[in-house]
């Protein structure tokens, strides 16, 4: 758990390949999006961007990818992966097959960065979450 607020919560998510794979979780069973009231939706959207920008900051990927999903448990969440020249899938997206074996040098220099940005969202939040009012 990288930083835990009463409607959603971020994870760094284990996914072999991808050191800097994070989610985003609504806390509520939500099926859809949609589903949430306006300012519901700006409050995510808000907890994704932080995510990206981090992100940006602390790794210098070659991009990042936002996708929502969830056919099976009405639970919504964002995935924010961070993509790299050298990930085991890019340019694929990373549900494709491989295209080359992880790095493993390459896999410890992108986590070692992922731990900053877990810090940096960490701070990010906490000190919002101080002067922040509920929805």
């Amino acid at each position: 758990m990288v930083v835990e607020t009463p409607r959603w919560r971020i994870v760094r998510a284990e996914e072999p390949g991808f050191p800097a794979f994070y989610r985003v979780i609504w806390t509520a069973h939500v099926r859809e999006f949609s589903h949430l009231t306006a300012a519901e939706r700006a409050e995510c959207m808000e907890a994704c961007v932080s995510v990206e920008e981090a992100i940006l900051a602390h790794l210098n990927p070659t991009k990042v990818n936002l996708a929502t999903l969830g056919n099976v448990v009405p639970h919504l969440h964002w995935h924010v992966i961070a993509r790299f020249d050298a990930d085991t899938h890019f340019p694929a997206p990373v549900w494709a097959a491989p295209q080359r074996a992880v790095d493993p040098a390459w896999a410890a220099r992108v986590e070692a960065g992922a731990l900053t940005v877990d810090h940096a969202l960490k701070h990010r939040w906490s000190a919002a979450s101080a002067n922040r009012t509920p929805l």
